[in-house]
C-alpha cells in the first residue's frame, strides 16, 4: 500500500505537483472570475446551479435557517464546538500585538500602529460534507484580531441548504453573515463584491484546487492567507513507535483526498515491516477506505533512514503541513525542526487533536510552503502602519544626509522636499543641536 524508499532514493525521486501543472483548470478559473466580476450575483447563482446542482433564490443564509440549524444540532455537539471555540480563542489571544510609539531625546517619534482589516472573507468547504471545525479555526482568529466584519462563504447542499453544524459553528464563532456559494465563484465574489456579497479585504480558508487557483488570481486585488495544496502528514518514528498508532495517523490524513499525502520516515526496520500489514488491516474498517488507498498508493511513502538526523534532513526539505514525532525523546529533536506547519510532539498527540481541539488554527501551509510561511493566525487579519514624526530641529540635523541620498538616486524632487524645509529653517535661525 505504501511505496518504500531509502532516504537517499526518496530525496532523488520525490516531487510535488505545482499549481502551474493544471492549465485547463486555471483557464476555467479565470473565466469564472471574469464572469463574476462582470455579472455579480447572476453569475454566482448560475455557477452554483452548475456545480452544486441547486437553484437558489437567495445567496445569504436567513435568520430562519440559522434557527432551524440550532434546533437540529444535538446539545452535546454544540457544547463540544463551544469548548473547542474557547480553546481556539484562548490560544489566539496570546498572539495579539500592541501598537507602540517611542519618543527620542531629539524629539523624533517613531512607532507602529497595529490595526485589523475592515472585512475578512472566510471560505469553508461544504456541499456534501460539513467542516464546522474549519469555521471555528478561521472566524475566531479574525474576531480575536478585531476585524469589524467577518463573512463566510460555503457551498450549499443539493437541496439549497447549508449543513446545520456549519451554521451553528458560525454562530458560535461570531460570523456576521453566511453566503451559499463555493468554488472560484465564491472567491471572485469576495474579491470584487456582488450585489449581495460585499468585497473583503482579506480572503482566508482552505478549499479545493479551483478555490486555491482563484485565490492566487485575485491576490493583490485582495489579501489572501496562503495557497493551500492537498493535505499532508509526516510521521517521524524510531523503534519505540507503535505500528497501529502510526497507521491510524497516516490513514486519518489519507482519507481526506486521493491527492492527500501521508509519509512515514523511520529508523526502525521492525516498524516498517509491521506498518504495511497494519495499514491494510485498519483501512478495511474505514468508510473512505477507497480514498485512503488511492492516497497511500499514489502519494504515500515509507522511508527507511539510517539515523534520526537523516530523517530530520528530509523533514526540513519537505516542510510538511503536519509533523508527528513518534520518538523516545521527541522534545530532544524539536530545535532541529526548521520547517513544518504544525508539530505534534509525542505518540499521544495525534493530528486530529490539532484539527479539532487544541487551539492553534488547523489552516496550515502545505506543499512545502512551511519553508517560508506560517499557520493562519491573528497576524493574517492585521496590518501595521509605520508612524514617523520629526520636529524641525531633528529634520534640520539630518537634512544634508537625506538630500545626499536622494541625489545619488537621481530623485531630485525627493531631495527638494527636504531642502525647501531646511532652507526655511535656516532662515529662521533654528539650531539643529538645540
Amino acid at each position: 500500500m505504501l511505496r518504500t524508499f531509502s532516504g537517499a532514493a526518496f530525496r532523488r525521486q520525490f516531487t510535488r505537483r505545482g499549481f502551474d501543472d493544471y492549465p485547463g483548470i486555471l483557464a476555467s478559473v479565470r473565466d469564472i472570475i471574469a464572469d463574476v466580476r462582470k455579472n455579480g450575483d447572476r453569475a454566482v447563482l448560475a455557477y452554483t446551479e452548475t456545480f452544486d446542482k441547486t437553484t437558489l433564490t437567495a445567496l445569504q443564509v436567513s435568520e430562519e435557517e440559522f434557527a432551524l440549524a440550532e434546533a437540529a444540532v444535538e446539545p452535546a455537539v454544540r457544547e463540544s464546538l463551544a469548548r473547542a471555540a474557547a480553546n481556539i480563542a484562548s490560544f489566539h489571544k496570546k498572539q495579539l500585538r500592541n501598537s507602540w510609539l517611542e519618543h527620542y531625546e531629539d524629539g523624533v517619534v517613531l512607532g507602529q500602529r497595529v490595526t485589523p482589516v475592515d472585512r475578512a472573507g472566510v471560505y469553508v468547504p461544504g456541499g456534501g460534507a460539513a467542516y464546522p471545525s474549519s469555521v471555528l479555526m478561521t472566524v475566531i482568529p479574525a474576531r480575536v484580531a478585531g476585524v469589524r466584519d467577518v463573512i463566510l462563504v460555503t457551498p450549499p447542499r443539493p437541496d439549497g441548504s447549508i449543513n446545520p453544524y456549519t451554521l451553528v459553528a458560525a454562530n458560535i464563532a461570531g460570523a456576521d453573515a453566511v453566503y451559499k456559494c463555493g468554488g472560484a465563484q465564491a472567491v471572485a465574489a469576495l474579491a470584487y463584491g456582488t450585489e449581495t456579497i460585499p468585497a473583503a479585504d482579506k480572503i482566508v480558508g482552505p478549499g479545493n484546487l479551483f478555490v486555491t487557483l482563484a485565490k492566487r488570481e485575485v491576490s493583490g486585488v485582495v489579501g489572501i492567507d496562503m495557497l493551500a495544496g492537498p493535505s499532508e502528514v509526516l510521521v517521524l518514528a524510531d523503534d519505540s513507535a507503535r505500528a497501529d498508532f502510526v497507521a491510524a495517523d497516516l490513514l486519518s490524513q489519507a482519507e481526506h483526498d486521493p491527492l492527500a499525502a501521508a509519509y512515514c520516515i523511520t529508523t526502525s526496520q521492525r516498524l516498517a515491516e509491521e506498518l504495511v500489514a497494519e495499514l491494510t488491516k485498519q483501512c478495511t474498517a474505514l468508510d473512505r477506505c477507497d480514498v485512503a488507498q488511492k492516497s497511500l498508493q499514489n502519494q504515500g511513502a515509507l522511508v527507511l533512514v539510517d539515523s534520526l538526523d537523516e530523517g530530520l534532513e528530509i523533514v526540513n526539505i519537505l516542510a510538511p503541513e503536519h509533523l508527528e514525532l513518534h520518538l523516545t525523546e521527541p522534545w530532544a529533536v524539536l530545535e532541529k525542526i526548521r520547517n513544518a506547519g504544525a508539530i505534534f510532539v509525542g505518540a499521544y498527540t495525534p493530528e486530529p487533536v490539532g484539527d479539532y481541539w487544541a487551539g492553534p488554527s488547523h489552516v496550515l501551509p502545505t506543499s512545502g510552503a512551511g519553508r517560508f510561511s506560517s499557520p493562519l493566525s491573528v497576524d493574517d487579519f492585521i496590518k501595521k502602519s509605520s508612524v514617523i514624526c520629526y520636529p524641525p530641529e531633528a529634520l534640520l540635523h539630518s537634512a544634508a544626509e537625506i538630500e545626499s541620498l536622494a541625489r545619488i538616486e537621481g530623485l531630485t524632487a525627493h531631495g527638494r522636499a527636504v531642502k525647501i524645509r531646511r532652507e526655511h529653517l535656516e532662515k529662521q535661525n533654528i539650531n539643529p543641536d538645540s
